[in-house]
């Protein structure tokens, strides 16, 4: 096929002094002379012009792909990982939640947490967040004052910057900076871990960039880097993770698979059976080395590569007023979460997992209270207008 007029093909270098194409307006000055001078260079100079029939070519080589940005590494695997497994969801004990919301926009609503008999929850929460079209903003603090935090704002569709800070009397504190960007076809994301540039002018923390790229409008590949360095006289770290993320057709099954620095090989696969129901699969391979020790005097005299893995399979099944996750893996661990709306403000949580392999069993219940702070809202809660008639619904279009 012939390159379109007033494009030049990769690579021909025979064509390097064809004048500038008519369709690029030169770059403007304050001084007529001036301008004149800077569109004559530009319009004439081989190099600028070979240089930008690259440029146009690649670009609308990608558009003629119908590319789709592939959304970011962090949510590679999120309808596996995030939406189907229990573990995002799993807690142990006695919890009760009591949320009230006070405005819709901005949205303002305060939280209330209250936990008994659990290993990962405080006793007290209290948590507060506001919510607009650019900002989302989110503050933590529990009964032994640890403090966390999380501000999220959108300079515009395409960049997001977003700041966690978290101070907690029993670990260290954590402070991460975060920026996001989201192309048409690509998605740059870049993170910052406790950064500091006072100790002897050399970075120390973690810093971590990605990107991941649409190859096709199904297929995107991506690659992470992460440099570290704990203190500014040790020497620095550096590693490299590759990600592969697929996407049918009609969306309705993902493949996705992970390669990381650790030695970790995490294959992932999603799939939406019904319009109520999801299945998720994800299996994880982990290479490392185990000493092996000397059978008379126990010390080490080697290593010994080995591999270990876990499979786990789950599903999702979403009912008009409540939902079900369950899941089993192959160490043999079985784990549910079901949710239940009693009321439009009142909603029940019950959690279980038994590990047959340690014969360990957990159990987890919960409440959760939805409250108003204003009477509008509090009429929307029960399914009515400020007036107190029935929401109308919006009319469905007939075939």
């Amino acid at each position: 096929m012939s390159a379109p007029a007033n494009q030049l093909p990769v690579g021909d270098f025979s064509q390097l002094t064809t004048p500038l194409p008519a369709s690029l307006s030169p770059i403007t000055n304050n001084s007529p002379s001036e301008s004149s001078s800077s569109s004559k260079f530009l319009s004439t100079n081989p190099v600028f012009t070979y240089l930008n029939g690259v440029y146009n070519n690649i670009h609308n080589h990608r558009r003629s792909l119908s590319l789709v940005n592939p959304g970011t590494i962090e949510n590679l695997n999120k309808e596996v990982s995030k939406d189907v497994f229990v573990s995002q969801y799993f807690f142990t004990g006695l919890r009760a939640d009591l949320n009230k919301i006070f405005n819709i926009n901005p949205a303002f609503q305060t939280s209330h947490t209250f936990s008994i008999g659990s290993q990962s929850l405080p006793s007290y929460a209290f948590s507060a967040m506001l919510v607009n079209d650019k900002l989302f903003a989110q503050g933590n603090v529990d009964n032994e004052f640890g403090l966390s935090g999380r501000v999220n704002y959108g300079w515009d569709k395409s960049n997001i910057s977003k700041l966690t800070l978290q101070i907690a009397a029993s670990q260290p504190t954590m402070l991460q900076l975060e920026h996001d960007y989201q192309g048409s076809d690509f998605s740059l994301n870049f993170k910052a871990l406790n950064p500091d540039l006072l100790q002897g002018n050399k970075f120390t923390g973690v810093a971590v960039g990605s990107i991941l790229q649409s190859i096709t409008s199904n297929l995107a590949v991506g690659l992470e880097t992460i440099y570290s360095r704990s203190q500014a006289t040790m020497p620095a770290d550096s590693a490299i993770s590759y990600f592969g993320r697929y996407v049918s057709t009609k969306k309705d099954w993902i493949v996705s698979g992970q390669v990381q620095a650790s030695g970790n090989v995490i294959g992932s696969f999603w799939r939406k059976v019904t319009p109520n129901v999801e299945a998720g699969l994800e299996t994880q391979l982990q290479a490392s080395l185990l000493p092996i020790n000397d059978p008379v005097i126990g010390a080490p005299i080697g290593f010994q590569p080995t591999i270990e893995g876990v499979t786990t399979l789950a599903c999702k099944y979403e009912y008009r007023s409540s939902s079900f996750r369950g899941g089993i893996d192959s160490k043999g661990k079985v784990s549910c979460f079901v949710e239940k709306k009693i009321l439009p403000t009142l909603g029940v949580l019950f959690c279980g997992e038994i590990d047959h392999a340690t014969k360990d069993c957990k159990v987890g219940c919960g409440l959760q209270f939805e409250t108003a702070g204003t009477h509008e809202i509090f009429m929307m809660q029960q399914g009515l207008d400020v007036n107190g008639n029935p929401l109308q619904m919006p009319a469905q279009p007939t075939a």
